[in-house]
């Protein structure tokens, strides 16, 4: 027996199901609380705690995993409107015009990353070779690439261009930022730490 398509989604519809709203941004925060305190609905921001370089030096700051999104489980026939007119919302992600379902298996491994809705923190991995930024100090904004770690010091050896020679200079740990620093370059060290949990 086939299964029309167009009564199949009307079935999923029917019952709670996963969508992902896009967000005003920097807002992801803002429209997840306010889905769940005024709409009463279930809610999903996955965040990470990440090292950025300022000019007070490194600082760690709490960033989405997917910025401008939110993901939501609700009843898309009975909420589609208050969920579209909620602070924060710019849309519901849709493909041909129709809204989509994430499969409930997605942001249950998902979830399973993030424990209690918290951020998940991402330890930046300078290895030999590595391009840094130096935030803070005699070199700051200097760009630099790692030489050695010195753990026991909490100081990182980088290459410096000074005076067009290289030089060898030690940093504070802290003072130093990988230059690959995005959600996409982590990507890639979050899936290998996964699979070995």
């Amino acid at each position: 027996m086939l299964i029309n398509p167009r009564m199949k989604l009307e079935v999923q519809i029917q019952k709670p199901a996963w969508l992902c709203a896009r967000t005003k941004p920097k807002h992801e925060h803002i429209a997840a609380a306010t889905l769940r305190k005024n709409l009463g609905l279930e809610t999903f921001l996955p965040r990470l705690w990440i090292e950025r370089a300022t000019r007070r030096g490194a600082v760690r700051t709490v960033e989405p995993l997917f910025p401008c999104y939110v993901f939501v489980r609700c009843l898309l026939n009975e909420q589609f409107n208050e969920i579209k007119h909620t602070n924060g919302i710019s849309s519901l992600v849709q493909f041909g015009g129709k809204i989509s379902i994430v499969e409930d298996a997605v942001i249950e491994e998902l979830q399973d990353c993030f424990e209690a809705d918290e951020p998940m923190a991402v330890e930046q991995r300078l290895v030999p070779g590595c391009e840094v930024s130096v935030a803070g100090g005699a070199f700051d904004g200097m760009r630099a690439h790692v030489l050695r770690n010195m753990p026991a010091k909490q100081r990182v050896q980088v290459l410096l261009d000074i005076l067009g020679q290289p030089t060898p200079v030690e940093v504070d740990r802290t003072a130093v930022v990988l230059m690959e620093g995005t959600v996409a370059h982590l990507a890639p060290v979050l899936a290998r730490e996964r699979v070995c949990v």
